[in-house]
């Protein structure tokens, strides 16, 4: 039984990964944006959230994707 076939196709699960990489940073960003105007604070801190989690992520799945 072969498990990885010459003709299979990993794109949903490249997206998926892209997708926990980068989608909460994104939504984190969109909502700071939103709340910004009325509270300065609580945005900077969205903000600022969502760079320690794109590092964090970046560190993490780009070492799985690496292999390393």
């Amino acid at each position: 039984m072969m498990i990885l076939g010459p003709n299979m196709n990993f794109d949903g699960f490249l997206i998926m990964i892209l997708l926990i990489m980068f989608g909460p940073s994104i939504l984190l960003t969109i909502i700071g944006a939103l709340v910004y105007k009325k509270y300065k604070k609580a945005a900077k801190v969205l903000f600022i959230l969502a760079v320690v989690y794109v590092i964090i992520s970046l560190g993490i799945c780009g070492a799985l994707i690496a292999g390393i």
